[in-house]
């Protein structure tokens, strides 16, 4: 049988169910949408700018904050998403969007980072002329404006994506710094290969920090044990409750970021005292491992 509405009383949680819920609630949209703002405003400035003073440090920042700007909108559209209550084709809501833009923010900063490698390595052969100057006022622009941003993302400490944008301005941060570095160099000295060996330094600094967001998205995306839980001392503790026999199917997850479920199969003595077993279990596995989603099917020995 069709419906036109979600049937929304399959996603109500009433006592003894888990008190999250299936979307996201905290997140403050205005946070990335100040960063984005600040950030693409800069981006379109520093990149003339480095165009026009031959920068390799300048043009690979100003790649960062126009990376950054994607981004960072996509980030905030995949807030927008995941706030969205379940539906009936969505029932575990939209949670998983967050991750999702985390892990696509992460594989757009290792191309960006391939990309400045190469170019860097290919002016070693053949240097450019740089404006030190330029690249020395623009830097000093672009680090601040950065340092803002960064500030601003700071605020939500709770958002996989939110720390995957993090990494993208904290890299256009290092990426300002390593440009205004260049162009002091340049500007006093005229040593041309300050400005490929930091961005190439720059690079090595930012694949450590892209590897940790894309390794942290998989993992949720794959559905892994939250970080914090241990899945064998679950499935121990569960088996030492007064009335289970025995623990099998076991499954931990997360939900969405924070909010860990098990599901699983017990056996139990007696299915007449599963409601006293079941109450044992649930305050076990708040107390002990943090995990209010608990899904059982309780069993009789085969």
């Amino acid at each position: 049988m069709s419906t036109t509405r979600p049937p929304d009383y399959l996603h109500a949680h009433k006592k003894g169910d888990a008190q999250h819920l299936h979307y996201r609630e905290e997140h403050n949209k205005s946070i990335l949408l100040i960063a984005v703002l600040l950030t693409f405003t800069f981006a379109g400035i520093e990149a003339f700018a480095g165009f026009w003073a031959n920068s390799l440090a300048l043009i690979s920042d100003a790649g960062h904050m126009v990376t950054d700007a994607a981004a960072l909108g996509l980030a905030l559209l995949a807030q927008i998403i995941a706030k969205r209550p379940p539906s009936a084709k969505h029932s575990f809501g939209f949670g998983r969007t967050e991750s999702l833009a985390a892990f696509v923010n992460g594989l757009a900063m290792l191309l960006l980072v391939v990309w400045i490698a190469y170019e860097a390595l290919t002016r070693f052969n053949d240097p450019h002329e740089v404006k030190g100057l330029t690249v020395t006022i623009v830097a000093i622009i672009g680090l601040m404006i950065n340092i803002v941003v960064a500030w601003v993302l700071s605020k939500d400490k709770k958002s996989v994506n939110t720390k995957a944008a993090l990494v993208h301005v904290m890299g256009d941060l290092l990426g300002s710094l390593a440009a205004l570095i260049a162009g002091l160099v340049i500007h006093f000295t005229g040593w041309m290969p300050i400005d490929p060996i930091l961005s190439l330094f720059v690079c090595f600094l930012v694949l450590r920090s892209t590897i940790d967001v894309l390794k942290e998205s998989y993992h949720f995306l794959m559905e892994g044990v939250p970080h914090h839980i241990d899945y064998i001392a679950v499935g121990h503790d569960l088996s030492q409750v007064k009335g289970v026999l025995a623990v099998h199917d076991l499954h931990v997850w997360e939900m969405t970021p924070g909010h860990p479920a098990l599901i699983g199969h017990v056996e139990v003595r007696d299915l007449q005292d599963w409601p006293v077993t079941l109450e044992l279990i649930n305050k076990m596995l708040l107390e002990k491992h943090d995990i209010d989603h608990v899904t059982l099917q309780p069993e009789m020995p085969s």
